[in-house]
């Protein structure tokens, strides 16, 4: 069967090849792929920063963000034939750890976790895969292949998730929300913001095109230049681009009792000028915080699946802006001004 391979750690290495059908050990649900997104993490792995093969092995099999139909499955599982399913990424460690030992395999403390086409699994682009019943989670029928835009939504209500919890500390009632990128995190992370009722504000470069449209048409406000010229400070950032000035523009400029939630990566290897000791001060006596927050668990991709079911399946639509059948899968991996989801499609 057809799958998208790769070498870790050696650029250019990335091919569509023809591999064995999934072993039973991965899983006894098995499932037919329909689509999988692309975000930077794939393109960094098939750069060769980023990714590790299953041990033993040379080549892995690229995809994390997937949708696919099950095929096969054992009775009594949580999901049956003919369901449209998305595959969990990440895996608890063997140890395990505290936290993956209760499900909570996002906040794995050793770092021997594994996860679908990033660390040591195989991932989810290939024409079938099998997978672990408790693994797959089921997305509403209607949403079609816009299914495959829920493991970022996982990441996104997770991040909104910890924003509640540390909220919650005191007496919370937020009314104003900004999110900073117009990316596909940040558009899931507005749309999740305004589905709580909150006056939400998105920041990017870009000054046109489909971004700022999509932006609007949420009910959302768009933004280009800092965060200072926005008007009252928001109660909650949800920071999306991993831009070291901006992490620190949003820090700066929560307002009191806020919370900042940093979801974006950064790459590191750049110098801020930051007057350290008066955003330390600021942060104090306003009481403010500032969590960092990564991956998903599984009531986080129900939480996602529920925020993209009561979505407008229209604006959904248009954040998977190019879809590319998998015998030109490289022309998913260049990106264009214009891009916001691009998708691999494996079948129908």
């Amino acid at each position: 069967m057809k799958a998208i391979t790769v070498v870790p750690g050696q650029a250019g290495s990335a091919r569509l090849d023809q591999v064995a059908e999934p072993p039973v050990a991965d899983g006894d649900v098995l499932v037919e792929t329909l689509a999988v997104g692309v975000c930077g993490t794939d393109i960094e792995i098939v750069s060769g920063a980023y990714g590790w093969a299953p041990p033993g092995r040379e080549r892995l099999v690229l995809g994390h963000e997937s949708l696919g139909r099950v095929l096969e499955a054992p009775a009594g599982a949580q999901v049956s034939a003919g369901d449209l399913v998305v595959g969990i990424v990440r895996r608890p460690d063997p140890v395990p750890c505290a936290n993956c030992a209760v499900g909570e395999w996002d906040f794995c403390r050793n770092g021997e976790y594994t996860e679908r086409g990033i660390k040591q699994r195989d991932g989810y682009c290939s024409e079938r895969y099998r997978i672990e019943a408790d693994f797959a989670v089921k997305v509403d029928p209607k949403l079609g292949t816009l299914g495959v835009l829920l493991e970022p939504a996982s990441v996104v209500a997770k991040a909104w998730e910890q924003v509640e919890r540390i909220g919650s500390r005191a007496h919370w009632q937020p009314q104003r929300a900004l999110v900073t990128g117009a990316g596909p995190i940040g558009l899931l992370a507005a749309l999740i913001g305004v589905q709580r009722g909150l006056d939400v504000h998105v920041v990017d470069q870009v000054t046109d095109g489909l971004k700022p449209k999509l932006v609007s048409s949420l009910g959302a406000t768009y933004h280009t230049g800092s965060i200072e010229g926005m008007g009252d400070a928001p109660d909650v950032v949800i920071e999306c681009t991993g831009v070291g000035s901006l992490v620190f523009d949003a820090m700066e400029h929560v307002g009191p009792s806020g919370v900042v939630c940093l979801t974006g990566v950064s790459s590191g290897g750049r110098n801020i000028d930051v007057d350290a000791g008066l955003l330390n001060r600021s942060m104090v006596l306003e009481n403010e915080s500032v969590v960092g927050s990564v991956n998903a668990n599984r009531r986080h991709y129900q939480a996602g699946a529920v925020a993209l079911a009561a979505a407008d399946p229209q604006w959904l639509g248009q954040l998977v802006s190019r879809r590319v059948p998998i015998d030109n899968w490289s022309d998913a991996l260049e990106r264009r001004p214009d891009d916001v989801k691009v998708v691999i499609e494996l079948s129908q």
